[in-house]
């Protein structure tokens, strides 16, 4: 293949993507290796690629390419989320549109339209993960309301319930009147916001005395049972027994006593809801009262709303605080900041609301969730302080409302033959339920006598199954593969669905398989913009990840993100960092070029310098290799990606290439140029996780390869000893280089121009880099003196110290000037150190460690003062 001057991207990507899939490389089958599995986190089927899962599915293929070299048999499970509320929502508004209504057809017939959006939009996200270069095993693509994952729910659902785990009750839930649907306590979101106390006076029943309560609701009078004191409260000790009159509705209600009454908030009265307040519905059933539900579950008023009826909650908020200004009742309103729900998906204010519900207790099954994370460390979560989190929700979780009033998602598989509370069956399809129901009753029914529940589940009772059904777990608890890829090695998701999906899948690995669903769960941050604002559609702060992409490639942009996000925290997106990203390819083909440039001889001797460059790059690369599994040990992945940045930008393209580069229009010898061409393949096999396909690009370019040859199944590099001694040698041959190059620019001397180069070695180094220091200063020769050389200028490395005679055509006077401004400085600066330690306060409190900065800063000082003073001395 004849290589490109310029690396081009978008030419690239779709070659070896399709070649990726064309060899099957992504697929994965039970074999004698070691597995290694992830889950996706599923995507909702009416979801495109936006920021978070650009991070998310990044991180995730860097984990799965890693795998797969390292020798594992690497299975990576994609699939979408049928996401019942947002796709419903999608769904009505469609047919809204098109001007037909939900409650104009059957369910079968809205079913259809469902089915019809989720087979055209369903697979779109995948498919730009493909983009992305995302190596799922696609032949394992699943969707939750797959016929095999359907069952699975299903049989979950039925075996709960025979646990005694499901129940139905009447219980307050959180309503959301617009997707008119019930919502679990996680779906909903508490805001602060600016509201209103509204002070209202009731009538007492038989007098002209009135009590005085305050709400921030005051369309709910209309529901009102009763009117609370606290019975130690003096003030109201003589209303005992008496009644109040509801404002507008006029109905007699009672006056009870309980000290669940704050006496010190509002005026110490408390009006008693209990259709629409969960601590109202506590008082209402401890007090026997009535329950007046005012609301259409649109939240519109009903009947009980009187001359509202139809109108809209808010509406009424405002046109009722009129009416009792009106009548007198209403005596001042105040500004009052509380804490609104609102629904996560739709972000309508949630409405408190009696309901028939099917709920899942929670009590005993999060007991072994608990133990694995916190007792036994089975699961290990990376940060480790969403431990805390973790422990906090599940000390404090209430039972799991799992139904929802929808008709996309997974029909609840209960049949009702009555009309009493308990009249109803559960059962896998309609036939089983009509025996289960005929036997229970002690007569024969037939189907027409049964109705299926019409509520779907709760979307996450599907997904919390999702590392057992993708394998047919459920249906199947002994199947091979199974007991083949369960558990999963690593989930990677954000920390927003800890509780919604996390800690459910543990829950029900530890109910369903007695064992953990995954070892480790690596948490992302969250995407913000520069000014720290979470990246949305709405706030127009989210760039398309699709024109990202053929701006400065996938591998540009992967790299791009994942230098930006540190683990756990959140992720300051900055498109510069894909154009470093994309600059860093350009980097790799850039020197790769420079490689295959070069001519081969296959006579010529190795050079010293060469020899000694080919020994440390592979101390360097190894070291390198020990910081990179070690940042992985630690979910650190951006770290690993930087030590492998910088390793192949400054170790391998700056300092070796440069070491071993033959001179202008020189052939380069074999056994040099072998050994770079293994070192590169080995900084392409660590490089290829985070950049795959810029990196199997050059791979396939080295020489011809077969398809078992591909870098995507490559062998990882091996950890060897780390000659750490050359390492700490090659950093001061560096500084001494460096040294030479400052003077050459800042005396303007040609680098063509050989220069004489003495050292008075007090450090007692090797002259093992003395080749590599001739040829990358172009120095005739390096003679080691054991007195400073007159006439030279001079610069320090540790303590040794560095001369080259200088030339006619340096400046005296402005070098001269020049070290004496130099001078002024360093001695200004040695004297503000000195004072510091000279200081016994300072002393005293400082840490250890800043005193002995402060004391090496001192001795550089001295060290570089005579170093000026010998140079000022020479001229």
């Amino acid at each position: 293949m004849s290589l490109a001057t310029k690396y081009n991207p978008q030419e690239v990507e779709n070659k070896w993507y399709d070649y990726w899939m064309k060899h099957n490389y992504f697929h994965s089958v039970p074999n004698e290796k070691e597995p290694y599995t992830i889950v996706i986190p599923p995507p909702n089927v009416t979801g495109v690629l936006h920021m978070g899962h650009m991070l998310n599915n990044t991180i995730q293929d860097v984990l799965i390419r890693r795998a797969r070299l390292k020798g594992f048999n690497a299975c990576w499970v994609p699939g979408t989320d049928h996401a019942s509320i947002a796709t419903e929502a999608k769904v009505v508004d469609k047919l809204k549109q098109e001007g037909i209504k939900k409650s104009d057809l059957t369910r079968d017939e809205f079913l259809k339209h469902a089915w019809d959006w989720t087979d055209k939009h369903g697979g779109i996200i995948l498919e730009q993960l493909k983009k992305l270069g995302a190596s799922c095993d696609w032949e394992r693509t699943k969707f939750t309301m797959d016929d095999d994952l359907n069952e699975a729910v299903t049989k979950v659902f039925i075996d709960l319930y025979n646990k005694g785990l499901i129940y139905r009750g009447y219980r307050m839930v959180n309503w959301d009147p617009s997707a008119k649907t019930t919502l679990s306590d996680e779906e909903v979101i508490f805001e602060e916001k600016q509201g209103n106390l509204y002070y209202v006076n009731y009538k007492i029943e038989g007098s002209d005395e009135h009590l005085t309560i305050a709400t921030t609701r005051p369309e709910t009078i209309l529901g009102d049972s009763a009117i609370c004191i606290n019975p130690n409260d003096e003030r109201f000790k003589h209303l005992k027994g008496k009644k109040a009159i509801v404002p507008i509705a006029n109905r007699i209600i009672p006056i009870i006593e309980d000290e669940y009454v704050d006496v010190e908030f509002g005026t110490g009265c408390l009006k008693v809801t209990p259709a629409h307040d969960q601590n109202d519905k506590v008082l209402g059933e401890k007090h026997h009262l009535e329950v007046i539900d005012i609301f259409n579950d649109d939240a519109t008023l009903n009947s009980f709303g009187l001359h509202y009826e139809g109108k809209d909650r808010f509406v009424v908020r405002k046109e009722i605080t009129k009416e009792l200004e009106k009548l007198g009742c209403l005596v001042k309103i105040e500004k009052h900041l509380h804490k609104v729900g609102t629904s996560e998906r739709t972000k309508e204010v949630i409405e408190p609301k009696i309901s028939a519900q099917w709920f899942l207790k929670m009590d005993t099954i999060v007991k072994p969730a608990l133990k694995a994370v916190l007792e036994d460390e089975e699961i290990h979560f990376f940060p480790k302080h969403y431990n805390n989190t973790y422990r906090h929700w599940l000390e404090n979780i209430r039972d799991w409302n799992i139904s929802r009033q929808l008709w996309w998602g997974h029909q609840i598989p209960a049949y009702f033959y009555g009309d009493g509370e308990n009249d109803f069956v559960v059962a896998a399809s309609i036939k089983e339920a009509v025996k289960i129901a005929s036997k229970k009753l002690g007569k024969e029914l037939s189907e027409n006598d049964l109705q299926q529940d019409p509520d779907a589940l709760d979307t996450w009772f599907s997904s919390w199954l999702w590392p057992i059904s993708v394998f047919d777990g459920i249906r199947f608890p002994d199947n091979k593969e199974i007991n083949y890829y369960y558990p999963t090695n690593d989930l990677v998701t954000g920390p927003d669905i800890i509780f919604f999906w996390v800690a459910r899948m543990i829950f029900a690995g530890y109910e369903f398989r007695q064992e953990k669903p995954f070892t480790n769960v690596y948490f992302t941050g969250i995407v913000r913009d520069k000014q720290r604002r979470k990246m949305s559609k709405s706030l127009g702060n989210s760039p398309d990840p699709i024109e990202l992409m053929e701006k400065y490639g996938a591998d540009g942009v992967r790299v791009g993100m994942l230098l930006c996000s540190a683990a756990g925290n959140d992720l300051l997106f900055d498109e510069e960092l894909c154009a470093q990203g994309r600059n860093f390819s350009n980097k790799i083909w850039n020197a790769f070029r420079l490689i295959k440039g070069w001519e081969v001889s296959e006579t010529l001797e190795q050079p010293k310098a060469a020899k000694i460059a080919i020994e440390w790059y592979q101390a360097k690369f190894q070291q390198t290799l020990k910081e990179i599994e070690s940042s992985f040990e630690q979910y650190r992945i951006s770290e690993a990606l930087m030590s492998i940045y910088k390793l192949i930008w400054d170790d391998f393209s700056s300092w070796f290439l440069e070491m071993v580069k033959p001179a202008y229009q020189q052939p380069i010898d074999i056994n040099t140029l072998q050994s770079v061409i293994s070192f590169l393949e080995d900084n392409l096999k660590v490089l290829h996780p985070f950049m795959p396909f810029l990196t199997e690009e050059i791979w396939q370019h080295i020489t011809n390869r077969t398809s078992e040859e591909a870098l995507i199944i490559a062998e990882y590099p091996k950890t060897i000893v780390v000659n750490e001694k050359l390492i700490n040698e090659f950093k001061i041959a560096s500084e001494v280089i460096s040294g030479i190059r400052t003077i050459r620019k800042d005396k303007n001397i040609a680098f063509k121009n050989q220069l004489e180069f003495s050292v008075l070695n007090n450090d007692n180094i090797t002259n093992e880099f003395d080749a590599v220091i001739e040829k990358l200063g172009n120095l005739s020769k390096i003679n080691y003196v054991t007195e400073k050389v007159d006439g030279a200028l001079s610069f320090r490395v540790k303590s040794n110290e560095y001369f080259i005679p200088m030339g006619s055509d340096i400046d005296i006077d402005a070098e001269k000037s020049k070290l004496e401004e130099e001078l002024k400085y360093t001695e200004g600066f040695l004297k503000s150190v000195q004072k510091k330690l000279s200081n016994e306060r300072f002393v005293t409190n400082a840490p250890e460690q800043v005193i002995k900065n402060e004391r090496q800063k001192e001795t550089d000082a001295l060290a570089k003062i005579e170093t000026i003073k010998a140079s000022l001395k020479s001229l």
